[in-house]
């Protein structure tokens, strides 16, 4: 590779905040490194054929490239998500900055002039951007099996937390997948079949989905479509954990976003720095949180059919919204169940024997194939692309990843984390902190020090325990407009984004909100 002249930069991932990386750190000339033979990510390699996106066309997409069809009400299909990122790269020429089939296997940390040590890592004036190289790179490319070397001065980690690793459950000895007769399959296995061998894998087979999350419910309906007609076998859900679903944005009638997605909405939520008569609102207006959460519970267990199939969750909604862990339903999701083509179970714990799944309670389920759709395991996934200490520090003793503004690891220097923090709208996430780490990377602003950083993400954490009992994923969906505003305030953005004061309060807050004038793309020229 040869010297530009211009601070090298790598991208590792091609998926959607790899994308958004390329596309807004394009004038510092970076090289986007891919391991498959395609960019999209998880749309790509993690998806079924019954997939769809869990939110409305014009909540998912980049805030300067509209969907041509963003008024169609359907959910976008994986196909037509991969359609619209080749058309996002073809619009913004990033072709020519990625480089498919190139995988990244191991990342060496090179110093930095003796500023890169603990503890300040970003060096007294905590600039982003390395003044030499900081970060080595071993790529192989295509089959050729053989590790070229480049260096960086500052690389984004754009891997994501879905795919690659499987989160495998654990079990006691003899009581494993060894033991059984059939066939065990994770999802990111499945994801890989193509449709003939994956309705050979259930067809007239008994078949159980271990999980109650998306990528288990469509497997379930997956399931159940192949299984229609004669010599069916119905499949078998064996949940954990029970989250809310909802089968639409619109609650009694009422768009979704008036709930949870204003600046009104959102101020019923604690939010970090918030201040004392900020913290006594929260206080006071909590009958009315919780009067919210309640509402749009009575309709969920109005609308379906929770309570018959023992699939109401005891906790609040606000909590699975708070934790990013709601989830969109299919359609026919009930209407199969209804068929007796999608069966329930509920157990904390659960092992094989020979024939099948043995539940906590002792309860044995016949299969032939079992599907894992346990999640993966991002973390671990992260950790094995560092180097040591700093692979030692990606998870903080709460279980979440320290990022300051979703970002930057406060004690590992001149590297960025982007896809890492959840919202409803997880584009609309990344696209942010790339633009926000674009005026970093151009010095436009400094970084608070390592205390403060750390301080910060703290105060999240500390947010997100109060708010939910599962917060070890890092959400921020009930103060994601508030993160936002001080995003904008570091890049010199105005952090009201609408026209009037009533649209400020009411209006729904989306990526086209966050679209720069033409003052703000000026700075970024400078």
């Amino acid at each position: 590779m040869e010297k530009s002249g211009k601070p090298r930069v790598a991208i590792i991932g091609g998926g959607i905040s790899g994308l958004a990386a390329a596309k807004e750190l394009r004038r510092l000339e970076p090289t986007l490194f891919e391991a498959t033979d395609s960019i999209g990510g998880v749309w790509k390699h993690c998806s079924f054929r019954s997939t769809r996106l869990q939110t409305p066309r014009p909540d998912y997409e980049f805030s300067d490239y509209q969907w041509r069809d963003r008024t169609d009400p359907s959910f976008p299909t994986h196909a037509e998500i991969m359609e619209y990122l080749h058309g996002y790269a073809t619009r913004f020429d990033l072709w020519r900055l990625i480089r498919l089939e190139s995988k990244v296997v191991e990342v060496r940390f090179l110093g930095d002039g003796g500023n890169a040590g603990f503890p300040q890592p970003w060096g007294d004036k905590r600039q982003a951007m390395g003044e030499r190289p900081v970060w080595e790179v071993g790529v192989v490319s295509g089959l050729s099996g053989t590790v070229q070397w480049y260096e960086f001065e500052f690389v984004v980690m754009c891997i994501g937390k879905y795919g690659d690793v499987p989160n495998m459950p654990e079990f006691p000895q003899g009581k494993g997948p060894e033991v059984f007769q059939g066939k065990v399959m994770h999802s990111l296995d499945y994801c890989k079949l193509d449709e003939e061998a994956a309705e050979t894998l259930m067809k007239g087979k008994k078949v159980v989905v271990i999980g109650y999350k998306k990528s288990a419910i469509d497997l379930a309906v997956e399931c159940a479509a192949v299984n229609r007609g004669p010599g069916g076998e119905p499949c078998t859900m064996v949940i954990r954990t029970l989250h809310w679903t909802v089968p639409s944005y619109a609650i009694w009638g009422l768009p979704f976003f008036l709930f949870f997605s204003t600046r009104f909405s959102q101020f019923l939520h604690e939010r970090p720095n918030q201040g004392l008569l900020r913290s006594l609102a929260c206080h006071l207006l909590s009958p009315v949180r919780r009067g919210v959460s309640k509402f749009i519970e009575s309709y969920l267990t109005w609308k379906l059919p929770l309570e018959e199939y023992g699939l109401k969750p005891d906790h609040p909604f606000v909590e699975d919204y708070a934790s990013c862990q709601m989830a969109i339903l299919p359609e026919n999701f009930f209407a199969e169940a209804d068929q007796g083509r999608i069966l329930f179970k509920k157990s904390s714990r659960w092992c094989f024997w020979e024939g099948g799944v043995v539940l906590d309670d002792g309860t044995r389920l016949e299969a032939d194939v079992v599907l894992l759709a346990t999640g993966f395991d991002g973390k671990k996934k992260l950790r094995s692309a560092l180097p040591e200490p700093y692979r030692g520090l990606i998870v903080d003793s709460a279980g979440v990843m320290p990022l300051y503004r979703g970002t930057i690891h406060p004690l590992i220097p001149h590297m960025a984390f982007v896809g890492y923090i959840e919202s409803v709208s997880n584009l609309h996430t990344s696209e942010l902190r790339c633009k926000w780490l674009g005026r970093l990377l151009k010095g436009h602003f400094e970084l608070p020090s390592v205390e403060e950083m750390f301080r910060q993400t703290s105060q999240e954490t500390e947010v997100m325990k109060r708010t939910t009992r599962f917060y070890r994923r890092h959400c921020i969906s009930t103060f994601s407009i508030n993160h936002s505003d001080e995003m904008c305030e570091e890049m010199g953005w105005s952090s009201w984004r609408k026209r009037n004061w009533m649209s400020e309060a009411f209006g729904a807050y989306n990526n086209q909100d966050y679209k720069e004038d033409k003052s703000e793309q000026a700075v970024l020229l400078d």
